[in-house]
């Protein structure tokens, strides 16, 4: 039996945005199963440390200061919307843009990674702490990652001029 081109186009959205759900929800719970909030583990000195933070707000802790419940109903939407989204672009996607459809898959696996935080938690479990000295980037996850990267490859085929039609 031969898959057609759009079975073999959803199975590599599932594969892909699978690993980094599965990944990235067994990273998160080996943290809140290994380290207190607020608990570091120096991996690198000077530069990157393990530390169990929640983040209930958005990228680099927006909206934070909101109110709880405005934040839940907001971020759950935006997720959920954002979801929605991507898998329309992969979808419209031509097998012709197999790394912008990569990078789609990545953003739709670290999107609903973060969702299943957003619904379990009230907000998402992070922990990659890079900085330099006093300089912090904000802690992030690999569903973060996942979407960094996704979007990543997206701003290049824009650049590039390489967006289909």
């Amino acid at each position: 039996m031969t898959l057609s081109i759009f079975e073999k186009k959803y199975i590599k959205l599932a594969v892909i945005a699978g690993l980094i759900i599965i990944f990235d929800q067994i990273t998160k719970a080996v943290i809140l199963n290994t380290l207190a909030i607020y608990e570091s583990v120096t991996v690198i000195s000077g530069f990157f440390d393990i530390t169990h933070i929640h983040n209930p707000g958005g990228a680099f802790g927006f909206f934070a200061d909101h109110n709880p419940m405005l934040r839940k109903i907001l971020f759950l939407f935006v997720s959920s919307f954002a979801a929605c989204v991507v898998l329309y672009f992969y979808n419209k996607t031509p097998k012709t843009h197999p790394l912008l459809a990569t990078g789609f898959a990545l953003i739709f696996g670290g999107a609903v990674g973060n969702l299943i935080d957003r619904i379990r938690f009230g907000k998402v479990v992070d922990f990659l702490d890079f900085y330099i000295g006093n300089w912090h980037w904000p802690a992030f996850n690999v569903a973060d990652s996942a979407i960094s990267v996704g979007v990543a490859v997206f701003v290049i085929h824009i650049f590039l001029n390489k967006i289909p039609e």
